[in-house]
């Protein structure tokens, strides 16, 4: 500050000196604490396959130095462009140039509107009517920009990997590796979060929860970043995960991951009574050996008893399930059930507690304890009317409490485990028949903390923007198998390849958009396949690992459409998976027939009406539909003609209803300021 006050002095204009001075000193008095890191404005994307239109921004394929030029015309398969700087300006002395387009390749400035529809890659369907979990290969700030249109305030839980940003070439900013000598990548890296934390943050419902790992690269700034984005005060948790442990580093053996927790309010939360519980640790080893107990005993809880407390004598003396030990009863109330018998003294004596009870054979009483019984007398016999009262033969042995492992087989789980980082490889090995992706997440972990942070909701729609190998959607898929669920996973990833993999690939010629690039990309090469293989049980090889799952499964390609096209109706196909995720995901996706007047097929929970003026007609055929109706998109340029249309709908269905194309178009004219 001495060195800045001296400069000041310097400055002959004695007005101009205090202005300047004043306003240094207000800047020193309300200097910034916490995080503060340069913005970096517009990021931008190359999409290799776009076809180029006037007034696009475009490189050349083969431009290291990756230089912007604007399309001033297009035509015949070729475009004439012109170098433009930062600001879009022409630069001095250049010239305009003609070239094929496949030598272009289109640049997506992320503070301009995109227009984006979904491309089909494939299916697999084994899951029935259950909600289709989304695998979209595409930008994910796009993609969340997408989903802001089909999910926002939808989502039970986000779940994301980033890029943890160690400066080994591990992530692209603006289509660059950002390495360890870029004096901007921690700032470059906040930016980046940042812009899709925003978007992720409206995705969440009341009570929906962001789970975003992170390493000791970022974890310090990426609290303070999700403090200023979600709100200090929606913190819930740092769940510490302690992986492999490097016995050759010089200050500890590191390996330690972090999953920051934050709630979209923490309040409403509190308010709906939310509380995370996790299974005691192989708890349903017990179910399972009472049952078989209970089966061999033919409903002799005695014999199924002792048949019990021999198995828990012959566990190894490390096994976890010794914690619930004590509970070796078998009980015939409840049969097959495993308990405890606690004692049914009250620890401290009141008068009310003090009564004669009588043993239910004998008739006899039992002597009463000295401060009485544990439950008034009211309470003990609707206790013992229940079942929930064990006795002994006689009133000589005082009865006890039946406390069921059912009833406690939870626990408050502890924020800090640790597992072998390696088992996520083994994983993701057993699938693909080999190992293309560094350290991927363990399928188990995540399954465990997704049930417990969403309370063990079986209907959950759980989102992953960072999917990379897919472990995500994989571990919501696995939770379905355990109990049942119809929990829907969407996940996101875009098809980028190694540092190592473009240098090579460069060097023979390839650039993003060949066929030799694009297969060895993630998506292509691990997303894809993952999934495939986790559902049909077969590797891309075709040998089989698993049963596979039941479970629906879509893929699909991020595209970005024409707005014009789009509002003449001319891209339906494009659009028509939006409606489809808008409405749920669930059944078919609505098509478009030529020279229809609505669309409506059978076991769809949403509906297209093309015609509004057959908004009648339609109205009568949803009321035959097989199945309850969601949504119903109307297609019109007129808002008084939309409103005429909706009315003839039966109140009672209660149906969300959307104008296109105009909220389409609006929604992302909204949501695309970067």
């Amino acid at each position: 500050m001495a060195h800045v006050d001296s400069l000041i002095e310097r400055i002959s204009d004695p007005y101009l000196r205090a202005q300047i001075a004043e306003e240094v000193a207000k800047l020193v008095e309300h200097k910034d604490f916490g995080l503060v890191f340069q913005r970096h404005l517009p990021e931008d994307l190359e999409v290799p396959g776009a076809r180029p239109r006037r007034g696009d921004t475009v490189r050349l394929r083969a431009d290291p130095e990756k230089q912007n030029h604007v399309v001033l015309a297009t035509k015949d398969g070729r475009a004439t462009i012109i170098a433009v700087d930062a600001a879009k300006q022409t630069i001095e002395g250049s010239a305009p140039a003609t070239l094929d387009h496949d030598r272009l390749v289109v640049v997506k400035d992320f503070s301009v509107p995109i227009y984006p529809g979904l491309a089909p890659l494939g299916e697999i369907n084994r899951g029935g009517d259950k909600p289709t979990h989304v695998v979209v290969e595409g930008e994910n700030y796009y993609a969340l920009e997408t989903l802001l249109y089909t999910h926002e305030h939808k989502v039970d839980l986000i779940y994301i990997d980033p890029p943890y940003n160690t400066g080994a070439d591990d992530w692209i900013y603006n289509d660059r590796f950002v390495a360890s000598t870029d004096a901007y990548r921690h700032s470059k890296w906040l930016s980046f979060m940042e812009r899709r934390l925003l978007h992720a943050r409206r995705l969440l419902n009341d009570t929906g929860v962001i789970v975003v790992a992170i390493d000791d690269s970022e974890d310090h700034r990426l609290r303070m970043l999700l403090d200023a984005t979600y709100g200090d005060e929606n913190f819930l948790a740092r769940i510490v995960w302690q992986g492999n442990v490097k016995n050759d580093a010089r200050f500890g053996g590191g390996g330690l991951d972090y999953m920051l927790v934050y709630a979209r309010s923490k309040s409403e939360l509190v308010q709906r009574g939310a509380r995370w519980v996790e299974r005691k640790p192989d708890v349903d080893l017990v179910f399972e050996a009472a049952n078989k107990a209970w089966a061999e005993s033919e409903g002799d809880s005695a014999r199924a008893t002792r048949a019990l407390k021999k198995w828990w004598a012959a566990l190894p003396k490390e096994s976890p399930v010794l914690a619930s030990k004590h509970y070796a009863f078998v009980d015939d109330v409840r049969p097959g059930e495993p308990y405890f018998a606690a004692p049914l003294m009250s620890p401290n004596y009141r008068q009310n507690l003090v009564y004669e009870l009588l043993h239910p054979e004998t008739k006899r009483p039992f002597e009463t304890p000295r401060n009485g019984w544990r439950y008034s007398e009211d309470a003990m016999l609707e206790l013992i009317a229940a079942g929930g009262v064990r006795f002994g033969r006689s009133e000589a042995t005082l009865p006890t409490k039946k406390v069921y492992l059912r009833e406690v087989a939870t626990q408050v789980p502890v924020p800090s485990f640790r597992e072998d980082r390696r088992r996520g490889g083994v994983q993701l090995a057993a699938a693909l028949g080999r190992s293309d992706f560094p350290f991927p997440k363990n399928v188990d972990v995540l399954a465990k903390w997704i049930d417990i942070i969403t309370g063990g909701a079986r209907d959950s729609v759980v989102v992953d923007f960072f999917a990379g190998s897919g472990t995500t959607a994989e571990a919501v898929m696995a939770l379905n198998s355990y109990d049942g669920g119809s929990r829907q996973s969407i996940i996101i990833t875009n098809n980028e390849i190694s540092s190592r993999t473009a240098t090579v690939l460069r060097k023979a010629g390839y650039r993003p958009g060949d066929a030799e690039w694009e297969r060895e990309g993630v998506y292509e090469k691990v997303t894809r396949p993952r999934i495939e293989a986790a559902v049909t049980g077969l590797r891309p090889d075709g040998s089989k690992h698993s049963e596979g799952l039941d479970e629906n499964v879509a893929f699909y390609r991020l595209t970005y459409e024409d707005e014009n096209l789009v509002a003449l109706g001319r891209r339906f196909d494009a659009v028509a998976p939006l409606l489809w995720l808008t409405a749920g995901g669930v059944g078919p996706v609505v098509r478009r027939r030529e020279d229809a007047l609505w669309a409506l097929p059978s076991g769809a929970i949403y509906g297209v009406l093309f015609a509004p003026s057959q908004a009648k007609a339609f109205a009568e055929l949803i009321a035959a539909h097989d199945r309850v109706l969601r949504h119903l998109f109307v297609v019109t340029d007129s808002e008084s003609e939309f409103q005429e249309a909706v009315g003839y709908l039966p109140p009672e269905l209660r149906l969300e209803t959307t104008r296109l194309y105009a909220d389409y178009l609006r929604s992302f004219e909204i949501n695309g300021k970067g």
